[in-house]
């Protein structure tokens, strides 16, 4: 049976060999453990993790590629059931997340552009589950189901994971089907009347022919942050999901895999409320403060970690996501052919707070959302060790969505969004009621041809380029109908605060991008190599609106973005030493990317959404480490660190910071006034050339260890553990462009865990996260209108509980 073919057939499941053997793939029926280690490969007792992030057979430590592995078992343990808690454990992972539509993931600070979620483009980092591209990031929110392992890719894999992948990839794999029957448990309960349930089932319909496996999870939890008005609990969490796959093994050389899923949450969420003010260049009467003096509006509190707000907008994050698979493997000797298929369907119903106080600014702030994507992939690659491997594939994307957005002005908004010394003035009349409906469509095709050659030169020394040709086309149409409820003719300030738009933006494009990899096996435990990737991320249109020029009317030729352009430097090594105890693995890479595509603030008071723009040039160059130590079979420990210096090479007409924000704009000649002038002048723009990118810390760590010893519980042979894992990350920006009020300090966090472990049975362990109460925000943004008020999203506070699971 071909290695190939082995590791396919059983769903490119993780398994754990002992050196020196050639790793190969169970039968079905004798499929291991998954590995255990929590970042892969620290836990192994010497053995070899197999993973297929090439779309082939390889073990973790001859992967020319820098990728951390993530088992099942680990992500129960750690308490990692997202993509959000997996950065505490993947230092050069960032992930954000103010709603599950507007999210990023982000490795090495590239990936998405910082700020509210534009549909027009494409994330950088690509996330894949059983071999299927999730187009929508909001799929990583999502609790992980029954996961047997998570490769986290890091750098350009654009050619066989395609332009999605400028900045890396995320690669889940999930349990496969077993025709030896088996059940997996997993009750947790903690404070916060947190409750989490996971369970799967697995076995055979026709013994060694076809098998099912079905697993569901729940998770709820109430919120962090108390509305003192309404005495609801916000930023709560409510997941469901449910799976099933079936497999067929009709012959020898044939095997087939039909999945399905579905998710829905509807959580209390999500809230962002007063965290500081700064000073802007509004005149002094015009910001926050004042503007709260006047309406007679105090907050509940001005310490955000006392966890309490006063939104009066309700809340809801509900979405709903599912899809169904079909993955194929026929083998035909010197070759595998693999077929993956696959509809998905993503549908969001939000309500947002996006004036985020208890004051009726914003009433309404919606976009509810339904998308469908239908994806296939072909692929042909070669089985075993030759001169010359290779993989060859196609692919075809094709998706849709349709958004329908609604922003409603409040009694309060004339007050905090207009001058009053204009026509309008403060009254409130002016702009209660002013109403935008947004009809927005979308199609997005994308096709691809791929090859990926390894050239074995010699047993040591290895070369492996890879080409992919891209097509990607576009169309948007864009209608925003604005009206005042009284039937008659817009205002200026009206049309100042919400401008009727009507556009249909149209992007489509050709692009060759490729890498080339030299790979050199020192010794049996030494891998060094060294990357050159010229990678793409497909252009983009805007579908939230466009900046208005001098009149008000939409700037059409602000509709698309271009595509970004990477060359990608990298050098990495591999080894382990001591038996094998100890594992270090070494990376450094400079990455640059021309025509970045940026989230810019739009210049009108009232408009919430930022839209895209080409920023000239960023770059992100670094180092990063990956070590695991075994000194005993009863103690292990680990340590990943990265230093990443990302900053915008050139970005001369960049939006400006809230402190240059909010004053008359300056015209030709004119000096702009210093920061934070009250009734200053300010610029039209700001050059942030040299300034470090947004989400991303200079220093950002992972550590931490487990001790066991044996022991007997209840007639149980087992061992008794303490495990601790830790992480920090130093101070990053929390907006497009740096500003004194949006930085985030750095911050640590310390989680443990105690329990009891019975070898393919029991596992009973208490846990705490957090468990020094650490103060820390996860996202801090602003208030339209330059008033100063800066908001934030704090991180869970301290949470502990108990988890208990049996395998049978």
């Amino acid at each position: 049976m071909s290695l190939t073919l082995a590791l396919l057939l059983a769903g490119q499941a993780a398994t754990v060999t002992p050196p020196p053997v050639t790793p190969q793939a169970p039968a079905a029926d004798q499929a291991p453990e998954p590995a255990t280690g929590r970042l892969g490969n620290q836990q192994q007792g010497g053995g070899d993790i197999v993973v297929t992030a090439r779309r082939r057979a390889e073990t973790i430590q001859t992967v020319p590629i820098a990728m951390s592995v993530i088992g099942g078992t680990a992500l129960a343990e750690t308490g990692a059931y997202n993509v959000s808690r997996l950065t505490q454990l993947q230092p050069t992972l960032q992930f954000y997340s103010t709603n599950p539509r507007n999210s990023a993931a982000n490795i090495r600070g590239l990936g998405a552009p910082f700020g509210l979620t534009n549909d027009g483009i494409e994330q950088g980092v690509g996330i894949y589950v059983d071999q299927v591209y999730y187009s929508r990031i909001a799929s990583a929110t999502f609790d992980f189901t029954d996961t047997e392992r998570i490769e986290v890719l890091r750098g350009p894999q654009g050619t066989l994971y395609g332009k999605n992948t400028t900045a890396g990839a995320i690669n889940i794999t999930t349990r496969k089907p077993s025709f030896t029957p088996e059940a997996r448990i997993e009750l947790t309960t903690g404070n916060y009347q947190f409750i989490q349930a996971k369970a799967s089932v697995s076995g055979p319909l026709i013994p060694d022919t076809l098998a099912i496996r079905l697993s569901a999870s729940v998770t709820e939890r109430d919120g962090t942050i108390h509305n003192v008005v309404t005495g609801k609990d916000l930023n709560a969490q409510d997941n469901k999901s449910v799976r099933g796959q079936l497999y067929w093994k009709p012959t020898d050389n044939l095997d087939l895999a039909l999945s399905g899923d579905y998710g829905q949450q509807n959580p209390n969420c999500c809230v962002q409320y007063y965290a500081r003010t700064g000073a802007t260049q509004r005149p002094l009467n015009r910001q926050y403060a004042a503007l709260a003096a006047a309406q007679g509006y105090v907050v509940p509190s001005t310490n955000a970690f006392d966890r309490v707000t006063d939104v009066d907008t309700p809340l809801r994050a509900k979405q709903e996501l599912g899809g169904v698979s079909l993955l194929g493997n026929l083998d035909l000797g010197a070759s595998t052919i693999t077929s993956v298929s696959a509809w998905r369907f993503w549908n969001w119903d939000p309500s947002n707070d996006r004036d985020f106080i208890g004051l009726p600014i914003t009433t309404v702030s919606a976009n509810p959302s339904q998308q469908t994507q239908y994806s296939q992939e072909l692929r042909i690659a070669s089985n075993g060790k030759h001169t010359l491997d290779y993989v060859l594939g196609a692919f075809y994307f094709y998706q849709t969505i349709d958004t329908q957005g609604l922003q409603v002005q409040g009694p309060a908004a004339s007050a905090f969004l207009l001058n009053p010394t204009s026509a309008g003035g403060r009254n409130p009349a002016t702009l209660n009621g002013l109403t935008s409906r947004n009809t927005i469509g979308f199609t997005n095709t994308s096709a691809a041809l791929f090859g990926k050659l390894t050239w074995n030169v010699s047993d040591r020394f290895q070369i492996a380029p890879g080409l992919r040709l891209n097509y990607d086309k576009k169309k948007g149409d864009y209608v925003s109908v604005v009206n005042n409820g009284t039937g008659t003719a817009l205002t200026a300030d009206q049309r100042g605060v919400l401008a009727p738009q009507s556009y249909q933006p149209d992007f489509d494009n050709w692009n060759l991008s490729g890498d080339i990899t030299a790979a050199y096996t020192v010794t049996s435990d030494i891998h060094a190599y060294a990357t050159y990737a010229r990678s793409y991320k497909s252009g983009g249109i805007n579908l939230s609106g466009l900046p208005l020029d001098g009149s008000n009317n939409p700037i059409l030729s602000a509709a698309t973005v271009k595509p970004e352009k990477v060359n990608h430097f990298e050098l990495g090594l591999k080894t382990q030493f001591l038996d094998r105890r100890v594992t270090l693995n070494l990376a450094g890479f400079w990455t640059e990317i021309s025509d970045y595509q940026a989230t810019v603030t739009n210049g009108q008071l009232g408009v919430l959404r930022g839209y895209l723009a080409n920023a000239g040039k960023v770059r992100t160059r670094g180092l990063e480490f990956d070590s695991a130590f075994r000194p005993t079979d009863r103690f292990s420990f680990y340590a990943n660190g990265a230093y990443t210096d990302a900053k915008y090479v050139k970005f001369v007409d960049a939006p400006c910071p809230p402190e240059l924000s909010g004053g008359t704009t300056a015209t030709a000649g004119q000096t702009p006034s210093a920061p934070g002038t009250a009734g200053g002048i300010s610029p039209q723009n700001c050059d942030i050339s040299g300034q470090r990118l947004p989400g991303v810390s200079k220093w950002a760590f992972s550590y931490g260890a487990e001790y066991d010893l044996p022991a007997t519980l209840a007639g149980l042979d087992g061992q008794v553990y303490l495990g601790y894992d830790g992480s920090y990350r130093s101070t990053f920006s929390s907006n497009p462009s740096r500003s004194a009020y949006t930085d985030i300090n750095g911050y640590a966090l310390s989680n443990f865990r105690l329990g009891f472990k019975a070898k393919d049975s029991w596992n009973v362990f208490a846990w705490l996260r957090n468990a020094f109460d650490e103060s820390y925000y996860e996202v801090l943004a602003l208030q339209s209108g330059s008033t100063g008020l800066i908001v934030g999203q704090p991180g869970d506070p301290r949470t502990y509980g108990l988890t208990v699971s049996r395998s049978f």
